[in-house]
Formats: structure tokens, C-alpha cells, sequence
């Protein structure tokens, strides 16, 4: 939410014009339709057909896909409501930052999660069915919320502790930081952030690098699976880029202080959405089993 959010902010500051700020809804609404009428088809096609949803790399890639679902909307809602609405009641604002804030930093431990599962497949394949059941996939995407909802959870217990009750009832434009203004909670997601970003990125090159050598060692062709990692390494990339894009906006801000808000919307389309709309060619594109199946449910 850091770019929508900075992104937001420079639209209440400086308007853009009708003809502008209607082209710029336009092309976000119609991305967020495009990319979850796709999504909608994958989810469709994986409870249609039993090989998917016993199969554990499929339920944490429908997982991915659903998370991304329901961050898009939230997003894309705020985005049009910052051109709209401007201001929102303190207390309606914390449940979309609070829903966007768990399926925003779902993302990178999902993809994390899925890397592990293809390392697993390709350097220990006798293993796999035994390490990977579908009751621990499940617990692991538990694991997964548990661990959003101890870390951002903290946030309204701090906002509760340290503002007025009156406040949750006031209108302000929604932001993280202006329903959650408390300093500790800005130190206390950098440093978490920063400890995800690293466990994450270890896990990326670990995965990727022991691939690559398993399949030069026993002679195999794994090309698929390292092409796959890199592609959740690209994805990851633009889903960490949340987490320093108020630093890149400030920068370039002082020296292009005149393009500022279309800075913001681009980087509101390449961190936000962009993401969004590579989990369909990971799996809905790519694997052939999936796309198979894909093809007779998506024109319907």
C-alpha cells in the first residue's frame, strides 16, 4: 500500500485534470477486471478438476491467486476512491488497510513457499509426495496468515492504545499512516520488512542455485523449474518494490517535481498491479497440465 498510498497523496495535492484523472481510472479499472477475469478462470478450472486441488503445488499457486484477487480489488477500490471519495471514516479506512496489508505482504511468503516446493521436486523426487501432502500445504497457508495477523495486527492495538476513540469516527484521506500514525508502528515495519525481504531473497537464490547444480550433477533437464524460480524471483522483485518506493518518489520528485503524480501512477501499476498478472503465466500459461484445462473454462 506504500505506492497507492504515496500515490494517493499526490493526487489530493495536486489534482490532475478531468480528461487525465478519467484516462488513469480507466486504464486501472480495466487492468484489475482483465487480470481477474483471468485469475477467476484459474480458480474455476482448479476446483473443476481433482488432480489440482490434491496436488500441493497447485494449492499454493490458487492460494497466490486468490490473495492477488482480493489485493487487486482492494487497490484498485482505493485508487478510485482517492479520485472520488478523497476521505474515508477512520474505522471503514482500517479494515481495507488492514485486508490490504495481509494480502500485500502475503505475497512474498507465498512465493517463497512455492520456490521451496520446486527445490523439493527437482533435488529430492522420491521425497516430494512424503515432504509435500496436502494437509501440510494447508497448514503452511495457515502458517502464513497467522504470522501476517501477529505482525500487522499490533498496528490497531497500538492506534487503539495511543489515539482517541473519537478518532476512528473522523474522516481522513486513507493512508496506512494516517490511521496508523503512531511512530513505533514505522519502525517496527521496517524492521520487519527488512527481516522478511532477507529470509525471502535467501530462499529465492537458494532454491534457485541448488537446482541449477542438481541438474548439472545428475544430468537432467530442469531448464523449466529454474525458468519457473526466476520468474517468482522477477515477481518477488516488483512486490519488494513497495517497500522503498516512497524513497524512489521523493527522489524523483526534487528532480521532476512537474511529473510527480504520473510518477506515482506508474509505480502504482508496476508494484501493485503488474505483479498480479504474472501468477497466470506461471501456471495458467506455462504448465501444461493447467492449461489444458484452462482453455475449456475461460471462454465460457
Amino acid at each position: 500500500m506504500n505506492v497507492s498510498s504515496a500515490n494517493v497523496t499526490l493526487v489530493l495535492q495536486y489534482r490532475d485534470s478531468f480528461s487525465k484523472a478519467l484516462t488513469k481510472n480507466v486504464i486501472v479499472v480495466v487492468l484489475g477486471i482483465s487480470i481477474n477475469y483471468i485469475n477467476a478462470g484459474l480458480i474455476r478450472t482448479f476446483c473443476k478438476h481433482q488432480i489440482f486441488y490434491t496436488n500441493p503445488r497447485y494449492i499454493l499457486f490458487i492460494h497466490l491467486v486468490v490473495n492477488d484477487m482480493i489485493q487487486l480489488t482492494l487497490t484498485v477500490l482505493l485508487f478510485v476512491l482517492s479520485y472520488t471519495v478523497y476521505r474515508l471514516k477512520v474505522s471503514v479506512c482500517c479494515i481495507f488497510i488492514l485486508l490490504t496489508l495481509f494480502t500485500t505482504e502475503n505475497t512474498p511468503l507465498n512465493l517463497a513457499c512455492m520456490a521451496v516446493e520446486c527445490y523439493i521436486a527437482v533435488c529430492f523426487p522420491l521425497r516430494h509426495a512424503l515432504i509435500c501432502t496436502v494437509r501440510r500445504t494447508l497448514m503452511l497457508i495457515g502458517f502464513m496468515w497467522s504470522i501476517r495477523v501477529v505482525l500487522v495486527l499490533p498496528d490497531l492495538f497500538i492506534t487503539l492504545a495511543t489515539v482517541p476513540l473519537n478518532f476512528f469516527n473522523s474522516k481522513v484521506f486513507c493512508l496506512r499512516q494516517t490511521v496508523f500514525p503512531n511512530p513505533l508502528i514505522i519502525k517496527k515495519r521496517d524492521i520487519t520488512n527488512t527481516v522478511f525481504l532477507v529470509i525471502v531473497w535467501i530462499t529465492i537464490f537458494y532454491t534457485y542455485f541448488n537446482i541449477l547444480f542438481t541438474a548439472k550433477k545428475a544430468s537432467i533437464d530442469a531448464k523449466k523449474a529454474q525458468n519457473t524460480i526466476i520468474l517468482h524471483g522477477f515477481q518477488l522483485l516488483l512486490s519488494m518494490t513497495t517497500y522503498v518506493a516512497p524513497q524512489l518518489l521523493d527522489l524523483l520528485e526534487q528532480f521532476f517535481p512537474e511529473n510527480h503524480i504520473d510518477h506515482g501512477f506508474a509505480f502504482y501499476i508496476i508494484v501493485q498491479v503488474l505483479p498480479r498478472s504474472i501468477s497466470p503465466i506461471l501456471y495458467g500459461i506455462r504448465d501444461n497440465t493447467f492449461r489444458g484445462y484452462l482453455k475449456s473454462h475461460l471462454w465460457c
